[in-house]
């Protein structure tokens, strides 16, 4: 049997996420770091961490990286 790499299923949209996540994810998908980010929104670095976790959760992956891809493809 060869294993094979699947891509993580989210059923997640982008309507899913409340605004103030969108706007973080936009800032990370964009290269953004959490200090920019949370500057930029007005926010501590703790809500912005805050968000993403919140975000990943929602999108079911575990890593920046995959969140930035999956932004992408949601056209953020």
């Amino acid at each position: 049997m060869t294993p094979t790499l699947t891509t993580p299923h989210t059923a997640a949209t982008a309507r899913d996420l409340a605004p103030r996540e969108q706007e973080a994810l936009r800032h990370i998908a964009a290269g953004h770091t959490y200090l920019q980010t949370a500057r930029h929104m007005g926010l501590s670095k703790h809500t912005v961490d805050a968000y993403l976790r919140r975000i990943r959760a929602k999108l079911n992956v575990n890593t920046t990286a995959e969140m930035t891809r999956i932004a992408i493809a949601l056209g953020f």
